[in-house]
Parts: structure tokens; sequence; C-alpha cells
């Protein structure tokens, strides 16, 4: 499945627009973290621990977009865009979405 940030795709037609595919997670911390985490705000420099679970959050959120897309009949996903929000304290949803497509 194509997956692009942009409107259109180079040397393809979009055939027909199917809607707005979506896919989301909600992570929370966990302590293991949080203490290597403290000690690390200490000393300064990235928190490797949180970078892992965001990337990790934005790869299932990914996947969850084009199962949903691929439900649909979707043969590319087009304006692909990626939102964060926190639900609770330690706790944040990762969505991705875009125009579910069928090319010709």
């Amino acid at each position: 499945m194509i997956i692009t940030t942009t409107e259109t795709i180079p040397n393809k037609e979009v055939a027909e627009i199917l809607g707005i595919s979506r896919g989301s997670t909600v992570r929370a911390r966990n302590i293991g973290r949080d203490i290597f985490a403290g000690l690390k705000n200490i000393v300064g420099g990235e928190i490797s621990e949180y970078t892992k679970l965001q990337a990790e959050s934005r790869e299932q959120a990914m996947q969850r977009m084009k199962d949903d897309a691929r439900k649909m009949g979707a043969d590319a996903i087009i304006n692909v865009r990626m939102t964060t929000a926190m639900i609770m304290q330690g706790t944040a949803e990762i969505l991705a979405y875009g125009t579910a497509v069928k090319l010709k």
C-alpha cells in the first residue's frame, strides 16, 4: 500500500476517494521507564526509553490506519497526518489519519 503525506502520487491517478482512514493507540508510561527517565533528567540527554515508546506507538497507529484502509479496499492513503494528545497524566494517544483512495 502506498502511503504519502502529499495530496497526489507521482504517475498515479486517484480513481475514487473511499473516506478517512484512521488508526490510533493509547500508551502509558511505566514505572521502570519513569525511574530511568528521572535519572536521565538529572544528567540531561535523550530519554531513549520514551523515544522508543513513541516510535512503537507511531508504528502501531500507522499499521492500524493501513488495516482500516485495506478494509475499505484502498490502494493508497494520501495526505497522511499524525497527531498526539494527552489523555490523562502519563498517558498519550497517537492518531494517524489520511484519505483512503483507490488508484487507476
